[in-house]
């Protein structure tokens, strides 16, 4: 097919909601394991390691590369809620969080934890079987010690209220993946999971609103309208009555947004061109240890690298590539950044985005697009 001088090409095909499911979970995977390589590691260490740009593929890692706890609960979070669906497709109400719950108990199990003597007793289930997932990669505090008490933690009744590390949203892509689900049940299903662990309210609206985000890219919408609008539902959507967004939430995500518009490419947007500095990243986002951080950071990285128009030169490739650099290098927690921007991004160009050689490297393919398909067939219909 040729095209007429001076003519727009047509836009891509939407992707198929099946190649998002993939491109969420493979893409998180991805950034996961290019960032868990130096997770703990300072910018300046990066950057003696892989050169002055840092970490940008697999190539640097000699081929070896391995996902953390934020891959395994990400997977553990489809799970809890592929059981809640395959019982609501044979007719049965389950609760949701209680699906949930069970399935994270196990994934607490995998890590070598003992469970607690209250937790009820599930059977296993197909993703408890692969190894990969009871490797022990640096799984956060209060994921472990939350599901330890043996307490359902709620939103009224929450374990570990204190915490707000970033375990509750780097799993919680999933929730946005569920097709016909108005955006407020979106919302709690998510906060609520989060609840399981952590108590802070900035860690439960962070988990929401990454939820909402890939529930609105999912849908349909662009990432600009996306990530605004995911926003805006947290300023005046569906929190519990008498609570208010968190303040420091909402500084984040405002100030990554803005931030994102001056660096991004394109004048239409008041676009400079120019992305912060390693260094600056942190300065103005934070190290991602932390909910809020983690999901500003990763936003930041998809939307600062973002084509100015769906007719520029950048592919979706080349998008996730130049995003997933940006959340990896920096001295903070670059696994959970990295793969929040790969979940964004794979949810909104599906698997065409996903390098194939990155997908060589990866570990453990099969049983994340095990995964992916079990939760496409059992939301097709």
């Amino acid at each position: 097919m040729s095209i007429e001088p001076g003519s727009t090409p047509a836009a891509a095909p939407a992707p198929s909601h099946e190649s998002r499911i993939h491109g969420c979970l493979l893409g998180g995977a991805l950034g996961d394991s290019l960032g868990y390589a130096v997770e703990f590691a300072k910018i300046d260490e990066i950057r003696a390691t892989y050169g002055p740009e840092g970490l940008r593929d697999f190539t640097g890692l000699d081929g070896v590369s391995h996902f953390s706890d934020d891959t395994q609960m990400t997977l553990y979070t489809v799970d809890g809620l592929l059981e809640a669906l395959e019982w609501a497709n044979s007719g049965v109400a389950a609760d949701t969080n209680a699906c949930l719950w069970l399935a994270y108990l196990r994934w607490l199990g995998s890590q070598g934890e003992a469970l607690p003597d209250s937790a009820p007793f599930q059977p296993p289930r197909w993703i408890d079987s692969h190894a990969v997932l009871r490797h022990r990669r640096a799984p956060g505090n209060a994921c472990l010690s939350g599901l330890a008490t043996g307490e359902m933690g709620t939103v009224y009744r929450p374990v570990n209220p204190e915490s707000k590390g970033c375990g509750t949203v780097m799993r919680s892509a999933p929730f946005g993946l569920i097709p016909y689900v108005p955006a407020d049940a979106v919302y709690k299903m998510s906060a609520d999971a989060a609840s399981l662990t952590h108590g802070h309210p900035a860690a439960r609206q962070s988990a929401g609103v990454f939820s909402l985000l890939i529930h609105a890219l999912v849908s349909g919408k662009d990432l600009h309208e996306a990530a605004g609008a995911a926003l805006s539902q947290l300023q005046d959507g569906p929190l519990p009555k008498g609570e208010e967004p968190d303040p420091a939430l909402v500084d984040r995500l405002t100030a990554s947004l803005r931030l994102a518009a001056a660096a991004a490419p394109g004048a239409g947007r008041g676009g400079s061109g120019g992305l912060l500095g390693a260094e600056e990243l942190v300065r103005e986002l934070g190290e991602g240890w932390v909910a809020e951080e983690a999901l500003a950071v990763g936003l930041y990285a998809v939307l600062a690298t973002a084509p100015a128009t769906t007719a520029a030169a950048a592919s979706p490739e080349e998008h996730f590539r130049a995003a997933i650099a940006v959340a990896v290098n920096h001295s903070g927690d670059s696994d959970s950044t990295a793969s929040i921007a790969g979940n964004i991004l794979g949810a909104h160009y599906g698997e065409e985005c996903l390098p194939a050689d990155w997908l060589a490297a990866l570990e453990a393919p099969d049983v994340i697009r095990g995964m992916a398909a079990r939760l496409a067939a059992v939301t097709g219909a």
